[in-house]
């Protein structure tokens, strides 16, 4: 069948693509983004017949990812870290929202294009960063929970954003958007309340010595209450984390082990489902704008993030592995500029979105790997820069007397 072929085409590509990141030595995601965009409009192989079905493993991989995310980190460690990132939500919201405002007014897109495209720039891919997290091992660093506690809040900024603008951008009334808002805020709280209270009674239920009966139990829990969120307009994302977050003990464990060949299956359909998003011909005539936005907001997602970390008292490395973690745009920013195309917005709006999220996709694996190179060479400078030690005189040879 021709689906077969068209998915069996997509999984060896992703599989000879990731054996080849791993030799030498880079993430795989830019590769699985390029495959996407190589298999997308106008590209290899049309892919129309596994279209519906890489979308929807798209939303799985993405709520998997954050889920596993949520297995590292208890409530109470997240609201401890939430009290000390704040200020570092507030600074993320206002210097990585401006610069796509600015860009849109200088554009002559019109200020309710420019809050749409505030959107774009402001929020980071909770899937990348993700995958970054756990390829690199850095979960259990300190600066992380100051990043997912940035993720969260952001995450929560986008409850309170996404109502209001489809509400303003469809024209309905203000009331539909409060509503919408009650709802999402009522819908986070109450997910807090059950990752909280009820994590022990959850964790009873979904135990089993079976592995094939849990992995049905977690993935049908998973599934229901991202669902649940996206009717209150949610990130299904926050719902799976806080599904993690309320796993506790040998089921958490047991957890993260079963569903992790899912996890990496489905994670690889949504960079690749990305790229199938993108139509190639319309990227070269915003380029350049791209370009020079991605790096107006690299440095505003990376002071950030830096910003943020020393709050909390991590050190040179962290801080710099916090700055650098943030710096991709995902599905969100995509998400948004669709809203604004489909609204009757500037059509140019979602071309330029794309290839500013595509950019950043793309380097957001590759930066956080400079961290360790960067960090190594800061220790040489300083142990180059201190006091230097008398010389050495070598053995059983005196220094000659000084004439007077």
């Amino acid at each position: 069948m021709e689906v077969f072929l068209q998915l069996g085409l997509v999984i060896l590509s992703l599989g000879v693509l990731g054996a080849f990141a791993g030799k030498v030595g880079i993430s795989a995601i830019p590769l699985y983004l390029l495959a996407g965009l190589a298999f997308g409009i106008g590209g290899i192989h049309d892919l129309g017949e596994i279209a519906d079905f890489l979308a929807i493993g798209a939303e799985i991989g993405i709520v998997l990812l954050l889920f596993t995310i949520g297995l590292e980190y208890t409530p109470r460690e997240l609201v401890g870290t939430m009290r000390t990132s704040w200020r570092g939500a507030v600074v993320d919201l206002v210097l990585n929202a401006t610069p796509g405002v600015v860009c849109a007014l200088l554009l002559g897109w019109g200020p309710l294009a420019a809050v749409v495209f505030g959107g774009v720039t402001y929020i980071s891919s909770s899937g990348i960063i993700a995958k970054v997290l756990t390829d690199l091992g850095w979960l259990g660093n300190r600066e992380t929970p100051t990043v997912l506690s940035l993720l969260v809040a952001e995450d929560l900024v986008m409850a309170i954003y996404l109502p209001i603008v489809t509400t303003v951008l469809a024209g309905l009334a203000f009331a539909q958007a409060a509503w919408g808002l009650a709802l999402a805020l009522l819908a986070v709280g109450a997910a807090f309340l059950v990752a909280s209270r009820g994590g022990s009674a959850l964790s009873r239920f979904l135990a089993s010595p079976s592995d094939e009966i849990l992995m049905l139990k977690v993935l049908g829990v998973i599934l229901v209450v991202a669902g649940l969120a996206e009717q209150v307009h949610v990130s299904a994302a926050v719902g799976a984390f806080f599904v993690g977050i309320a796993l506790s003990g040998e089921v958490s464990h047991q957890a993260e082990r079963i569903l992790q060949p899912l996890k990496n299956l489905f994670a690889a359909f949504f960079f690749v489902n990305f790229g199938l998003q993108t139509d190639p011909q319309s990227l070269p005539p915003v380029l350049t704008v791209a370009a020079v936005l991605a790096v107006v907001t690299i440095g505003t997602k990376f002071a950030t993030g830096w910003w943020a970390a020393r709050s909390t008292g991590s050190a040179f490395s962290g801080r710099l592995r916090a700055g650098l973690l943030l710096l991709p745009r995902g599905e969100f920013s995509i998400v948004i500029a669709g809203l604004g195309v489909s609204a009757g917005l500037d059509p140019e709006l979602g071309a330029l979105a794309a290839a500013y999220v595509l950019i950043l996709a793309a380097i957001g694996p590759l930066a956080p790997r400079l961290a360790a190179p960067i960090t190594s060479g800061r220790r040489k400078r300083l142990r180059g820069s201190g006091p230097k030690p008398p010389p050495l005189q070598e053995p059983g040879l005196a220094r000659p007397p000084v004439r007077t």
